[in-house]
């Protein structure tokens, strides 16, 4: 660490309101970034709380990344707790600006790296454990987490927590059950490689400007596959073919995979929402 924790405390607690940051830089949110900002520090501060908790509450030593920090509330949050380092990923050149007062506070904990996440891999940029938490911007969140989760498929010590909001409705994607509307290939995906858990929404109100839909934060903790695990692209193309056709059933959606279907023992007359986790990933393993 560049400081002690509570020396670092001291001096982010003794920086200018959000709103005022905000104010000075002229960090109007942008709708073509997906930006809404959580200003409200009781709510940033209760989702690094959740995070540790969900954690064990062992973040010493731990590399924080954050996507789309915006005015820095969840960041200064962040390093409120015991994370050796935060690194912030910002596309936006205003709300980098707008950091540098934070970054000075944080007296070398705090990276801040103008540049798309979507073309980063955080795992070069710091060595595990490595933790994500972020309010991510609404419009590239959903390929964001399928990069991430690609990562854990390769190495489920890629990170060893993931607290991330989203859109209400892709939360309930992520955590759907099968026999249910919202069960797809996000929920199989994402239920299959982590452990997930909306940990509670939050209204429109929360945020600035206001979003028209709820938001979710939602906790994912890495599982460790065993060794026949299938491969992350098979499952892809798999639950594509499958949920592509959903009202169809698996005999014709998935009618290249009936050797597998019928030696598994498993009814083609099912619709692929019927279908269980451990029954796409058999298919998926099927040689």
């Amino acid at each position: 660490m560049g400081a002690d924790l509570s020396e670092r405390i001291k001096a982010i607690e003794a920086l200018p309101p959000l709103r005022d940051v905000i104010a000075q830089h002229g960090l109007s949110a942008q709708k073509a970034l997906g930006q809404n900002f959580l200003l409200d520090m009781n709510i940033t501060d209760k989702i690094v709380r959740e995070a540790m908790a969900r954690d064990g509450d062992d973040w010493n030593g731990v590399h924080a990344f954050e996507i789309g920090p915006g005015p820095g509330g969840l960041t200064r949050s962040l390093l409120k707790s015991p994370v050796a380092k935060v690194r912030a990923i910002e596309l936006d050149r205003r709300a980098v600006a707008a950091l540098e007062g934070l970054v000075d506070a944080a007296q070398g904990d705090l990276d801040v790296l103008q540049c798309d996440a979507l073309k980063e891999d955080l795992t070069t940029m710091a060595d595990a454990p490595r933790v994500i938490v972020a309010n991510l911007p609404y419009n590239i969140a959903t390929p964001l987490l399928i990069g991430w989760l690609k990562q854990i498929r390769a190495d489920h010590n890629a990170y060893k927590s993931m607290t991330l909001m989203f859109q209400k409705e892709v939360a309930e994607r992520m955590s759907a059950a099968v026999n249910t509307k919202a069960y797809g290939r996000l929920a199989i995906i994402t239920q299959w490689l982590c452990q997930a858990h909306v940990i509670y929404d939050l209204p429109p109100s929360a945020f600035t400007p206001p979003p028209k839909v709820m938001s979710a934060v939602v906790h994912l903790m890495p599982r460790e596959l065993p060794a026949d695990a299938p491969d992350f692209k098979m499952v892809e193309r798999v639950t594509a073919a499958a949920f592509n056709q959903r009202r169809k059933m698996i005999r014709s959606s998935l009618k290249e995979y009936m050797p597998a279907i019928e030696a598994l023992g498993i009814d083609p007359q099912m619709r692929a929402e019927n279908l269980t986790i451990a029954e796409f990933l058999a298919i998926s393993s099927f040689k």
